[in-house]
């Protein structure tokens, strides 16, 4: 019986235990309240670059080898994330040697070294390269639409930062960064397996019992009510294809009608029998795949659709994809297959049993944002959602003025033109 378990230290860490008897690997975390969002202007990828130099050697573990062979000797091979929210430390660990683990992973955020601040800028740049044309110019549809959807906000910053901020970045800035958001009380230490949760919660007040709170963090920059109005951005590319997003302003992670938008996002694009996949792929064959993404904040959330086609198809792809959006916002979802989606999300579900990493980020980055959801709870609410329910947000999400289009590629005027037509004829459909 799978059984989690939650413990406060007295420095305000909070330990998150998830019994999983019945497997033979665990999964360590550290989840961190600190992404993106709360990197200081001009210095964009400060939160990732954080994450990066970790990795680098601490006090205990003199270099980047040193900590990978640490890991290795416990059956792990450490990897971490940063996103808009959160930066989180994981890997996967023989159960006999959790903590173990958590002595590395401590060593990390509590006695990091911060060398090599000039060698992982030249890393970091690399990787931020791959999302610039040959201009100079951003050509990742992610980034293009998040500006787009929250101007002038951090989350309308690329994660990685720009060359120009990555470049700004110093080791002081690194420091004060680690001091101000690596704290304890916005933390949470996860372990998933076969494990004891008693022994787990002893565990971490050995290895993270001394690490220190501060009371200097900055607060967190929240996003006004954004304008709304559609908008239309081509950046061109030397590419052979377009790459398509139709990025519509979302709700909250913690509105009541987000179970009705996860089954929605799976009608729409969510796999082989999805709308959007049988229509421009099954149909027409002007896609290889079609994939909606949901983005959900504290605040503010989004709802993006992704694609890649030839540019002659480009239009086509834009009128089709808008047309079934409108379709689904005007008649409600048959019972069928609303039936047919909702089932295979409750088997997917209980697959996640199977997982140490799902469960472990469903109740560790879960008590991180304060939106811990048991299985059971998703099961019920997944349950009662009606038809009515998918039209209510499907005509909350798909309205015209939450829409952002981005295409990149060879474009020609007359695409622009086309594609900027079909959208005010998107927006006539809601009049």
């Amino acid at each position: 019986m799978i059984r989690p378990f939650a413990h406060t230290l007295d420095n305000g860490l909070r330990v998150v235990c998830v019994e999983m008897p019945h497997l033979h690997s665990a999964e360590l975390a550290v989840y961190l309240k600190v992404g993106a969002r709360n990197d200081p202007k001009g210095k964009e990828g400060l939160s990732h670059f954080l994450e990066h130099i970790l990795f680098r050697g601490t006090a205990d573990f003199g270099s980047s080898k040193a900590i990978e062979n640490a890991f290795e000797a416990i059956g792990g091979a450490p990897n971490a994330s940063t996103d808009s929210d959160s930066t989180c430390f994981y890997s996967r660990i023989h159960p006999d040697h959790y903590q173990r683990g958590m002595e590395i992973f401590a060593s990390m955020v509590m006695r990091p070294l911060l060398n090599g601040v000039e060698i992982e800028k030249k890393i970091i740049a690399e990787e931020a390269r791959e999302d610039l044309n040959e201009n100079g110019e951003e050509i990742n549809a992610d980034t293009i639409a998040s500006r787009l959807l929250w101007p002038n906000h951090p989350l309308g910053m690329p994660t990685i930062g720009t060359l120009e901020s990555i470049a700004k970045i110093s080791r002081d800035d690194l420091n004060a960064h680690l001091s101000a958001f690596y704290i304890p009380s916005r933390s949470v230490l996860t372990v998933a397996g076969p494990v004891s949760s008693k022994a787990v919660f002893h565990a971490a007040v050995e290895t993270f019992g001394a690490w220190k709170d501060s009371d200097a963090t900055p607060p967190t920059p929240r996003v006004k009510k954004p304008r709304y109005a559609s908008k239309i951005r081509f950046v061109r590319d030397s590419d052979s294809q377009m790459t398509l997003q139709l990025a519509f302003l979302g709700i909250c992670r913690s509105d009541p009608r987000f179970m009705a938008l996860r089954l929605l996002r799976r009608i729409m694009a969510g796999g082989g029998s999805s709308r959007l996949h049988l229509r421009l792929r099954e149909e027409l064959g002007i896609v290889y795949s079609v994939e909606a993404l949901i983005g959900a904040y504290e605040e503010t959330g989004c709802v993006a659709i992704d694609m890649s086609t030839s540019p002659e198809n480009l239009v086509q792809a834009i009128d089709v994809t808008l047309a079934e959006l409108s379709f689904i916002t005007q008649e409600p979802i048959p019972d069928d297959e609303l039936n047919r989606i909702r089932t295979l999300y409750l088997y997917d579900l209980e697959y996640s049993h199977d997982s140490t990493y799902e469960l472990g980020n469903r109740y560790g980055w879960g008590e991180l944002m304060g939106i811990t959801r048991d299985i059971e709870k998703d099961r019920q609410d997944a349950s009662k959602i009606t038809s009515s329910d998918l039209l209510e947000v499907a005509r909350a999400v798909f309205a015209p003025g939450n829409l952002r289009l981005v295409a990149v590629g060879p474009w020609t005027s007359a695409m622009k033109k086309q594609a900027s037509a079909l959208v005010r004829e998107y927006e006539q459909t809601w009049q």
